[in-house]
């Protein structure tokens, strides 16, 4: 038992012909090369993350932007912003309320009502 750890903690099995060496080095590069590809598919993955993380906050902030925006524009719309605004250039209010003006189309007459008047 002695032995049999010795020779694994010395790595006996690497250089000895008679363990197939060439056999056991090939298996030892395919694992390193196994976790070099695995090192590298965690670091993309987590670089993935990280700039969804980032697109969402800057999506959060346009969103909070679009809102204040758009609170701002009301406001603005408003008929005593408008007015206030105007009374400063000296423009005031009507004091008459808007009538609406209806306009009546006058039917025009096709050929043959034209024949038979």
């Amino acid at each position: 038992m002695k032995n049999g750890v010795y020779s694994i903690l010395k790595a006996r099995f690497l250089i000895n012909e008679e363990a197939n060496a060439a056999k056991n080095w090939r298996f030892i590069v395919f694992l390193i090369l196994l976790a070099i590809i695995m090192i590298a598919n965690t670091q993309r993955y987590e670089q993935k993350v990280f700039k969804i993380i980032a697109l969402t906050n800057e999506v959060k902030e346009l969103r909070s932007e679009f809102v204040d925006r758009r609170s701002e524009l009301m406001q603005l719309r408003m008929e005593s912003t408008v007015s206030e605004k105007m009374e400063a250039k000296q423009i005031y209010p009507s004091s008459v309320p808007p009538t609406k003006i209806k306009v009546k189309k006058e039917e025009e007459k096709n050929f043959f009502k034209k024949i038979w008047q």
